[in-house]
Order: C-alpha cells, then sequence, then structure tokens
C-alpha cells in the first residue's frame, strides 16, 4: 500500500495544506488581473498568480541568480512536503531510497529572457546558464542536489497532465519495491509574455470578465476559456509499511492509477470521450475497485467547450448508473498546467479524509451538455470510500488517480476544515 505523508502547495489560493484546502471549500479566489508592473500585464486580461512569498535562500547567491522560476518554486515546495512528512535524510530515510519526480514545461521565463537578449545585444549576451535555466528536469535534479535525494530522479513531459503523472509514475515505483518514498508532483511558471500569448491567440483563455473571480467557470453555459495560473505542488508517497515503522501518519491512500493517450489529435479531446473513460477504468481495475464505490471525482475541468463535455462524456462512460459527485477547484486556481493535476490530487485525497467534497465554484447554469451530479454553490457531506482525479493533457494525455483513506494513522485527526 502507498500512502501520501506530506504535501507542499504553493497556489494562486494560498500556500500550505490548511490555506489551500479551505479556499477550495470556501471559495476563495486565486484569479486577478495583473498588476501593471507584472510581466504579462500587456498580454493577457487574468491569471492566477502566486501571492508574494520569500524564496529565502534558494534564490540567494550566484546559483540561485540563473535558477529559473520553476526551479525556485518546487524546492519551496519540496521544502513544505518534506517537513509535512516529517522526513529527514539519512536519519529516517534512506537517501538512496528516496526518488524524485517533478513535472512540467521547463523554464519558459529563462528561454525568453534569453531570445530577448541575443536579439537585443547579439552572442555575447547568452548565457552559458542558459541550459540549466530550460531544462526540465532542473527542478527534480535541483531538489535532489539540495536535499541529497539519490533514488530514481526523473522528470515528467505530458503537458497538463505530467504533474499527476508523476503521482502515479511514483506510485509504481514504490509498487516494484524500487524505492520506499518519492516526492512527485510538479513546477510552473508559464506567466511570462510570449507563453502566455500562445493560448490567447489561440482563443484559448477566458476573457471579456468584468470580475476576474467570476472568469472560470467549468461545466457552465457561459463559460469561454481557462484563465492561465502559476504553481508547484509535491506530494510525499511512502510505502505503508515504511510509514508505519517510522510513525508517520497519512493523509490517504494512492489506490490505483490509469495512464494512456487518445491518440486522437494534438490539442482536441476525443469528443466521444472513450480514451479518458478507459484511463478511469484502469484507475479502478489498478485498485481492485468498483465504479459504485467511487463517491467523488475532482475533474479535469478547465472551463473550455470542448474539453468540458469531453470529460462529461467519459465519467458517464467510466461510471454508467453509479453516478459520483463532481467539481472542478480550476475555478478559483485557474489552469497551473501540470501542477492542477497535483493540487487536485491533494484536493481529492483531502475529500476522502475530511469528507468534504469542494464545490465548483461559478457554476450557475450547468450546461446540459454536461450532465453530471455537481457539486456547486457550497461544499457537500460525504463519506467517501473513494475518490478520483482526471488529468489530460495536449496531445492526448491521459491520467486518472485513485485515493482511498490512509491505512496508517489519519494524519488530519482533530483537524477543522
Amino acid at each position: 500500500m502507498i500512502t501520501i505523508t506530506g504535501m507542499g502547495l504553493l497556489t494562486p489560493v494560498g500556500r500550505g495544506i490548511d490555506e489551500v484546502y479551505d479556499a477550495l471549500l470556501h471559495g476563495r479566489s486565486g484569479i486577478a488581473k495583473p498588476p501593471p508592473d507584472h510581466p504579462i500585464a500587456n498580454s493577457i486580461e487574468l491569471a492566477g498568480i502566486l501571492p508574494p512569498f520569500d524564496p529565502g535562500k534558494i534564490a540567494s547567491g550566484p546559483d540561485g541568480k540563473v535558477m529559473d522560476r520553476t526551479v525556485i518554486l518546487a524546492q519551496l515546495a519540496a521544502e513544505d512536503a518534506l517537513a509535512d512528512a516529517g522526513l529527514t535524510i539519512g536519519e529516517n530515510v534512506d537517501p538512496d531510497r528516496i526518488g524524485v519526480i517533478i513535472g512540467g514545461v521547463g523554464g519558459m521565463a529563462t528561454l525568453e529572457q534569453q531570445v530577448l537578449a541575443r536579439a537585443e545585444r547579439g552572442r555575447a549576451a547568452v548565457s552559458p546558464y542558459l541550459l540549466t535555466g530550460i531544462l526540465p528536469n532542473m527542478p527534480a535534479a535541483r531538489v535532489a542536489i539540495r536535499f541529497g535525494l539519490r533514488g530514481y530522479t526523473s522528470a515528467v513531459g505530458t503537458a497538463c497532465a505530467s504533474g499527476a503523472q508523476a503521482i502515479a509514475d511514483a506510485a509504481r515505483l514504490i509498487r516494484s519495491g524500487e524505492a520506499d518514498v518519492v516526492l512527485c508532483g510538479a513546477s510552473e511558471a508559464p506567466l511570462f509574455p510570449t507563453f502566455a500569448e500562445t493560448f490567447a491567440n489561440a482563443r484559448a483563455l477566458a476573457r471579456g470578465w468584468d470580475d476576474p473571480a467570476e472568469a472560470s467557470r467549468p461545466f457552465d453555459l457561459r463559460r469561454n476559456g481557462f484563465v492561465l495560473s502559476e504553481g508547484a505542488a509535491l506530494l510525499v508517497l511512502e510505502s505503508t509499511e515504511h510509514a508505519v515503522a517510522r510513525g508517520a501518519s497519512g493523509y490517504a491512500d494512492v489506490a490505483g492509477y490509469g495512464v494512456n493517450s487518445d491518440a486522437h489529435h494534438p490539442t482536441a479531446p476525443r469528443p466521444d470521450g472513450k480514451g479518458a473513460a478507459e484511463c478511469m477504468r484502469r484507475a479502478l481495475v489498478s485498485g481492485g475497485v468498483e465504479p459504485r464505490q467511487v463517491g467523488y471525482v475532482n475533474a479535469h475541468g478547465t472551463s473550455t467547450k470542448l474539453g468540458d463535455v469531453a470529460e462529461s462524456v467519459a465519467i458517464g462512460l467510466a461510471f454508467g448508473d453509479h453516478a459520483p459527485a463532481v467539481s472542478s477547484t480550476k475555478a478559483l486556481t485557474g489552469h497551473m498546467l501540470g501542477t492542477s493535476g497535483v493540487v487536485e490530487a491533494a484536493a481529492s485525497a483531502l475529500a476522502v479524509n475530511a469528507g468534504l467534497l469542494p464545490p465548483t465554484y461559478n457554476l450557475q447554469d450547468p450546461d446540459p451538455a454536461c450532465p453530471l451530479d455537481h457539486v456547486r454553490k457550497e461544499p457537500r457531506e460525504a463519506h467517501l470510500e473513494y475518490a478520483l482525479s482526471n488529468s489530460f493533457g495536449f496531445g492526448g494525455q491521459n491520467v486518472s488517480l485513485l485515493f482511498g483513506p490512509p491505512s496508517t494513522a489519519n494524519k488530519s485527526e482533530g483537524k477543522d476544515w
């Protein structure tokens, strides 16, 4: 068995488990108009921007000056997750038996800055640190270097599914016996002009909203695109045997996972939902769980016309008459790309633990093409056997993660959510 024993969350709605989950339950949005001095102030209308934070020692000194924002965010999330899990490397975990898997698109800020520098000043302006700024494995590598984690280390690049796939890959590593503990998730810092403008020019982003908090509205008839956001989130996955041996408690178990491909289109989901439905079925089979045992699905639900409908069809195919409650927390966080799947996995794990389902805020008029048991307007109390979290990415990448109650002591015992 595999238990989540630690979480590190940096999101537009806050930092840390208590702050983030409370915001998701009670509707505190992290979406705003970029301030005038922000790099994307003239590029896109709205964004999910992280609250101010202190990078501390991470960004100080000559090494910190060449780190992309994705690396800094990943290290902060790693700090939080390892501390939350109560792990001390070399004392209660073997450094050769702890892995690191972090997804994301890489250092977009560094790439943009360096291209502009070269265009303005020529070859001499290109930094010799360009590669270590943009490589997608650098968040994982820098975390491994900083904390001395010598086990399996990898980066996942499956677009918006990358953080969820990092969790699935971590679970597979622990199941196979290759690791006792894996620090896994994603870090994304896409709020820079060129990257943001590609989504704007594709007319994929929400637009025309006077109140930024209303712009992201998954499954709602008036939805007109997603809100681009930044963030980092890492979970500590641990074999239950290892966790119990060191006296650790957990939030939830990773009971199963499914990963597959639509094999359909570079950007559009399969409209018949068959790929995503099969992915959900694989997660259930992986966990030995029947559809009727799943009481909640945290949907990918980005607030796009095609995506929300395709996912609704897929959920119907996967669960049939056993309709689970469904919500999308992107209404508050916006779309943090690969990081979204990790935050949503955390929300699903906490929903199992707390028996409280976060609603889809802004869902005022559900689209008839999305006939689901929507959790809306306020949290719903529910005793869950299992919850499922979906993440889908460009290229037809599908990941579904299945969560059940912790097989260790309950880490949230006594919490007043």
